[in-house]
């Protein structure tokens, strides 16, 4: 029961999307610029975002621990300098993006191309610190078991992002037609108005209130925010490197063709679709372990390890069958261009291949994550996804010609022995941990 909110949550986050570029896709017709600049854009914008956003997954097994021990007082310090911490940090991030803009255009793809995508990319941009001071409540209220509110949250934001996208894409109810920059200006809207709804919440539920009663200058701490970066950072670093990977492929694509570029958008929208339900079992691995690690119950964690791994390998096998059997079905409904279907029909055959050992390698990152063994997640990430998965996809798309499906490759590759690594970790960590519970 505690992943279903959160796996409902995910839900409303791959409706938005799928919708997003169906409407994109739908307003391009058979031109690939629309739907090709939303990929670019998005994907550029995507690098630091997930890096911001592993910062803040720090806080939450963290909380994990301190409320299983029912230790309030340093849940409220961790509060108060999370969001402080985590909001300076979207600024900054911010900032740096805005000055990526001039790069966008050095970076091999279509010029109008890239003239397209920067509108959509600086309202993406405005958008981060909102949900920095989102994350900053929304992983707080996990790391308490409360899963439920992001829920809440989640589907009234996406909803309003699904209109604003109807108004000011088309250009309906008497707004003036912005297209793809449209898109983007509805997910600033809607990201704004999730900060605003949970903090709203967190001002008028009694029990979450209590938390920010002591909210002062004077509690901010230096040793607080060191302890989040210190389980942050490593998170951060994992999602940077696995990350890059995909947007690297993405940029890689551009070198090819805009088609191989829309093409390569249909394909990651639906995987990522996938893997918003990978996520939240990973999000609720990371709630369960950090609470079975607060009480040093190894049994209990240990069968908690288990469930999550039976739970994500049965999804992502129901995922890799869909992907195969309507390869031709699903691009169809995303575009009139016929090479695009083509491509992305290829990508979605081995986009399946990968289903399983990318489940595997991410709720791994959930367990190491609940149980603070972080440190190690870096120096795997980096072997493979930057030693393996973008070399080998570079080789075998351009040395050995078989283009696009070949950067595809790469991915298997990389997420193959991400997973492998990781397990192994994990096993010897649960064996070291009962190792030291027998010798007490």
């Amino acid at each position: 029961m505690l992943a279903l909110p959160v796996v409902l949550t995910q839900l409303g986050q791959i409706f938005t999307q799928v919708v997003d570029n169906l409407m994109i896709g739908h307003y391009g017709g058979s031109a690939p610029e629309p739907l090709a600049a939303v990929s670019f854009g998005g994907s550029v914008f995507t690098i630091l975002y997930l890096a911001s956003i592993g910062v803040a997954l720090g806080m939450t097994p963290l909380i994990g621990e301190l409320y299983v021990q029912g230790n309030r007082h340093r849940s409220s310090a961790l509060l108060q300098n999370g969001m402080a911490f985590y909001v300076l940090l979207g600024v900054a991030v911010s900032a740096v993006q805005y000055a990526f803009v001039p790069v966008m255009y050095r970076l091999g793809q279509p010029a109008d191309v890239v003239d397209m995508a920067v509108p959509y990319y600086n309202m993406l941009v405005m958008s981060v610190p909102f949900v920095m001071l989102f994350f900053a409540f929304k992983q707080f209220l996990e790391g308490t078991g409360n899963t439920k509110v992001e829920l809440m949250v989640t589907i009234a934001a996406n909803i309003l992002n699904c209109l604003l996208n109807y108004v000011f894409i088309f250009g309906n109810l008497g707004c003036t037609e912005m297209g793809v920059e449209g898109a983007g200006l509805g997910t600033l809207l809607s990201r704004v108005a999730s900060a605003i709804l949970i903090t709203g919440y967190f001002i008028w539920q009694k029990d979450y209130r209590a938390y920010l009663k002591d909210f002062a200058l004077k509690h901010f701490s230096l040793v607080d925010v060191r302890r989040l970066l210190r389980m942050g950072l490593p998170i951060s670093a994992q999602m940077f490197l696995e990350s890059s990977a995909f947007i690297g492929t993405g940029i890689m694509m551009g070198w090819l063709s805009k088609e191989a570029i829309s093409a390569n958008q249909i394909a990651n929208t639906m995987s990522t679709s996938a893997f918003m339900i990978v996520l939240s079992i990973g999000a609720a691995t990371t709630i369960r372990t950090s609470h079975c690690y607060g009480r040093r119950d190894i049994d209990e964690l240990s069968m908690a390890v288990k469930a999550s791994y039976h739970l994500v390998l049965a999804w992502n096998t129901f995922a890799a069958i869909v992907f195969i059997s309507l390869c031709n079905f699903i691009p169809a409904l995303f575009t009139e261009n016929t090479e695009v279907i083509d491509i992305a029909s290829s990508l979605f055959i081995v986009m399946a291949l990968f289903q399983l050992s990318d489940g595997v390698q991410n709720v791994s990152v959930g367990v190491l994550r609940g149980i603070q063994d972080v440190k190690i997640i870096m120096p795997i990430a980096f072997t493979a996804y930057w030693l393996l998965n973008l070399p080998v996809g570079y080789l075998l798309a351009f040395t050995l010609d078989m283009g696009p499906a070949g950067m595809y490759v790469g991915y298997i590759v990389g997420l193959s022995v991400a997973a492998i690594l990781m397990i192994g970790r994990i096993r010897r960590r649960i064996r070291g941990m009962r190792a030291q519970a027998a010798a007490r």
